[in-house]
């Protein structure tokens, strides 16, 4: 193929309709044939992705447009999965910055903004949405001018394009009062303002590898942009380690990208995006080269993760019961293979074999990746997470973040106390005519662990929080914490209505009557700042005599749904989290036994 090509990553904030967007170039481009049944989201391919809404991985695409081929990647929009957006601009030329008519570039709009300017790309705009109600279009585009000049852009990047669109309506135009046809103003925009890429296909091959995949037939894929040269299907190339080892090996399967799929081709220049099979042993930033001239492309630089926690094989008395892999073989193998893929993980051994400690970017980032093993049939414990400390030029630091919350305007006060205990710096403040309050703060991670159910309970549930990685900075001092005692079932059985009714009176449930329990653990939240041991298995006892209010119904209040995040983030450092393919629970650690260090 020589078609003239484009590259181009697409970036925005969590729910700004960037996946929906997707699809309607994709139909825009003929990518599905007439009659088809075109499923939503089709970049999602992910379970977890269609669940949440979010994309988790990096995924290109390529669509052809007026004799030009356009390489589209969807890229995460949220600070935990920053290793992926770390490579996926490596490979592109342009982005396009979509952001809401209405909420305007978020915290998450910042991360990922920030990167891409800070590799000279010139964003293209897009303000989408514009067909719902409240939209304020011209609004969203000076709050996104504001935020490239905060953020440093230089004079060519903040006069940047824009066009209006909405995904769901399949539509794009450049100004308000055009007509709302379909998606070309944007296939337009692509050819005139992202420049075609530059690499020269007479030098020396070089391609970057900034994605990996597996296949059971061809095994480890790599997928990368040809920066020179050029590649072809069966010839013979090398592979420049990260240690500086060159490893030669032959090309044994080369593919382009069209439409959702990979197709087979037999040659690739450079400005390409391929997937390449033959290397085993390659790893992310590592160059594939020219045997006769090896020249190396620059190591890609990721954030490095900022919070971890310890993996144990489950020790519970239901240990087994319910997985399918329960053994610390099993955890460590799937715990080692996930770093194949994923770059801004680590783990590492402790001093006991069935536990590892395995570090990630947030606790959405380790979430996905417990939820994601769950659902393969993995039993394991998880402990409470813990920030990551750094010594920076001699001095002891500890990572921080930037948090956004729009809030109820009654919610803010109670938000700035709690977070004033957390140890948190306003920045900012607006109140909207709409009744709600935008509050940024600076905070330390530490502050953050545990901050969002109470948050949730200040703002009775209609608060909006984010947050992304700042710096490393100097440690301050203890955070105080605020959560109650636990109530702890001291007995192993099954949770019975009486028992549960008679101690309704000292705190509130995570379970409901007929749960199979046991000794040590969590069953509830206790009314005051002690744990408490509690029998939720006790019966009543049986008599010949009638109670005289014995037809009265009886109820039991509802029990408060801990789902996985939830559950981990109210975890203390004495508490692990169980998890099995059917159950989390919550449990103290035998004998209160403390973590394992490094």
């Amino acid at each position: 193929m020589t078609l003239p090509i484009r590259n181009v990553a697409i970036i925005a904030h969590v729910d700004h309709g960037k996946t929906t967007l997707v699809d309607a170039l994709l139909k825009q481009a003929g990518t599905f044939r007439e009659g088809e049944d075109v499923p939503t989201c089709v970049m999602d391919s992910n379970d977890l992705e269609r669940e949440r809404g979010i994309t988790i991985l990096s995924k290109n695409t390529a669509v052809r447009y007026k004799d030009t081929l356009i390489n589209i990647v969807d890229t995460p929009g949220h600070a935990d999965f920053g290793g992926e957006v770390e490579r996926v601009l490596g490979m592109v030329d342009g982005c396009l910055l979509i952001v809401d008519a209405n909420e305007g570039p978020m915290p998450q709009t910042r991360f990922v903004l920030k990167k891409a300017l800070e590799k000279g790309l010139r964003p293209i705009v897009l303000v989408n949405k514009i067909d719902r109600p409240q939209a304020d279009p011209h609004g969203a585009i000076d709050k996104v001018l504001d935020l490239f000049l905060e953020l440093g852009a230089d004079d060519d990047q903040c006069d940047f394009p824009y066009l209006f669109a909405s995904g769901l309506s399949g539509f794009a135009i450049e100004q308000l009062e055009d007509e709302r046809v379909d998606m070309k103003p944007l296939f337009d925009a692509f050819l005139r303002h992202v420049p075609p890429p530059v690499g020269d296909p007479e030098k020396p091959l070089q391609l970057q590898v900034t994605t990996l995949d597996y296949s059971d037939y061809l095994g480890r894929i790599v997928i990368g942009r040809i920066h020179n040269g050029t590649l072809r299907m069966g010839q013979q190339a090398a592979l420049l380690r990260e240690n500086g080892d060159i490893v030669k090996a032959k090309i044994t399967k080369l593919m382009g990208f069209e439409g959702l799929k990979r197709i087979d081709v037999e040659t690739a220049s450079a400005g390409m995006i391929v997937a390449v099979a033959g290397f085993a042993d390659a790893n992310i930033g590592e160059t594939i080269a020219d045997p006769e001239q090896p020249q190396a492309l620059p190591l890609i630089k990721v954030d490095e993760p900022t919070l971890q926690m310890t993996f144990w094989v489950n020790d519970s008395p239901f240990a087994g019961q319910e997985g399918t892999f329960v053994t610390s073989r099993q955890l460590r193998d799937r715990l080692l293979r996930e770093l194949e893929t994923n770059v801004a993980l680590r783990v590492e051994e402790t001093d006991s074999p069935d536990r590892m400690l395995v570090s990630g970017r947030g606790e959405l980032h380790l979430g996905i990746l417990i939820e994601t093993m769950r659902r393969e049939g993995y039993e394991f414990q998880v402990s409470q997470p813990q920030v990551i400390y750094r010594e920076v030029n001699g001095q002891p630091c500890e990572p921080y973040e930037t948090l956004v919350l729009d809030v109820p305007e009654e919610s803010v006060g109670g938000c700035i106390e709690r977070l004033g205990q957390r140890k948190a710096e306003m920045q900012d403040m607006q109140i909207g005519s709409n009744g709600r309050g935008q509050l940024e703060f600076v905070i330390p991670a530490r502050g953050l662990i545990g901050f969002r159910g109470e948050f949730m309970r200040l703002t009775r549930g209609e608060g909006i929080m984010n947050h992304s990685f700042l710096d490393y900075r100097p440690i301050v001092g203890e955070i105080e914490a605020r959560r109650n005692g636990v109530l702890i079932s001291f007995e192993e059985g099954v949770a019975t209505f009486y028992a549960m009714k008679n101690a309704e009176d000292r705190g509130v449930f995570f379970i409901k009557p007929g749960v199979k329990v046991y000794k040590g653990m969590i069953v509830g939240e206790h009314n005051r700042q002690q744990d408490l041991d509690l029998n939720v298995c006790k019966t009543k006892a049986l008599t010949n005599h009638r109670a005289s209010g014995g037809d009265e119904l009886v109820q039991l209040q509802a029990p408060v749904e801990m789902s996985l995040e939830r559950a981990l983030e109210y975890i203390g450092p004495d508490e692990l989290l169980e998890i099995t393919p059917e159950t989390i629970r919550m449990r103290k650690m035998a004998n209160a036994k403390k973590l394992a260090k490094r």
